[in-house]
């Protein structure tokens, strides 16, 4: 068996995690095998304390590294299994881990991802590749969007314009021109799926909006949409990165103020605030062909809706062009480790700001 590589994306969006089996010998990536192991509950509580930063201690942080390491090394030994594919078949892993706090514009300006790579090295008897984000942010870039190299190596046409809409957590594009001497452009539109997913835990005890059905039942409130699009983030010129460190609950609730609003209403008028920051960051683009969507926003078809009657391009999803979007980032990761182990740059300089394309994260030996 050719030498496979495994991919671990946890998003943003803070569900679980997704695993791709991988293999690189042909002209595009063959997807072995997928697996989602959705967060126990006690994890996943401990994972949004931590990114809420309330009242979490050095020592609960350094346990949920560890416990957070084991549990990507079980979903590992697990999704192996169910192939029978053994260690001495996989080159490297490469995790992403779980992303506790995004502060590219800080000074200085730092990024923490947990899930102790040591951990799932132990468990597995595999090389890790981990920490992808802080190499990139000390050569000066934003450690974000990481993903549009592998969207180039993957998507990039002789034929077309096209752009790479991701929709996690947060949203990103990647703009992929059909001139190979073009510059590759990429940056975070602003909220994917968290405001809409944050807002369901709260108001309707749902962990989401399952195909858009309740914001489809809401009407856009025009006022609160415009105070939204009113921030800061959304005129700020690329190279830029943003999380639910500046996208979360407090930033709504500063929005909404003291007005009462229909629940329905506020998760259909955050629908729209995905759709138009997305439309919008496409809009200042010139000569795009095509549109192609990937992550957790495809199954969401109301937003899916709105993309559609807001961007002039067609807008399709990846699976048209061979990858089911619901595997397209973990996979990024599995190719992200494979530029590692080979000492090939990960990062595009043009997307994240950097001085210079580094070699991403580190080597954590079997």
């Amino acid at each position: 068996m050719k030498k496979l590589y495994i991919g671990l994306m946890s998003g943003t969006s803070l569900d679980g995690v997704d695993i791709a089996i991988v293999e690189f010998s042909s002209k595009k990536p063959v997807l072995i095998s997928s697996l989602y192991q959705p967060y126990p509950i006690e994890l996943l509580t401990d994972l949004k304390k931590a990114c809420q930063q309330a009242r979490f201690s050095f020592e609960a942080l350094g346990k949920l590294d560890a416990r957070l390491g084991d549990f990507y090394g079980q979903c590992i030994q697990e999704s192996m299994h169910s192939q029978h594919i053994k260690p001495k078949d996989i080159a490297a892993i490469g995790s992403h881990g779980q992303t506790i706090h995004h502060s590219p514009d800080s000074f200085p300006p730092f990024t923490l991802q947990i899930g102790d790579a040591h951990r799932i090295a132990d468990k597995t008897g595999i090389p890790v590749i981990a920490d992808f984000r802080r190499r990139d942010i000390a050569a000066g870039g934003q450690g974000a969007p990481l993903v549009p190299a592998f969207h180039q190596f993957v998507f990039q046409s002789s034929s077309d314009n096209t752009v790479i809409l991701n929709i996690g957590g947060i949203s990103n594009i990647s703009v992929l021109h059909k001139a190979p001497s073009e510059t590759v452009i990429g940056f975070d539109c602003g909220p994917g799926n968290t405001l809409m997913d944050q807002w369901c835990q709260q108001h309707f005890d749902k962990p989401y909006d399952s195909y858009g059905q309740l914001a489809e039942e809401g009407t856009i409130d025009a006022q609160l949409l415009n105070s939204m699009l009113g921030d800061p983030y959304f005129k700020q010129k690329y190279p830029k990165s943003t999380g639910p460190e500046r996208f979360n609950l407090k930033w709504l609730e500063a929005q909404l103020g003291r007005d009462q609003r229909c629940k329905r209403d506020v998760l259909s008028t955050l629908c729209e605030l995905t759709a138009q920051c997305i439309s919008q960051s496409i809009r200042q683009l010139s000569n795009i062909d095509k549109v192609l969507v990937c992550g957790g926003g495809t199954h969401n078809k109301y937003l899916m809706g709105r993309l559609n009657n807001l961007i002039d391009q067609p807008v399709e999803t990846t699976e048209k062009y061979g990858i089911h979007p619901d595997w397209v980032e973990a996979m990024a990761f599995a190719w992200l480790a494979k530029q590692t182990m080979e000492g090939k740059p990960g990062n595009m300089p043009s997307v994240t700001g950097a001085k210079k394309a580094v070699i991403l994260g580190s080597i954590y030996p079997a």
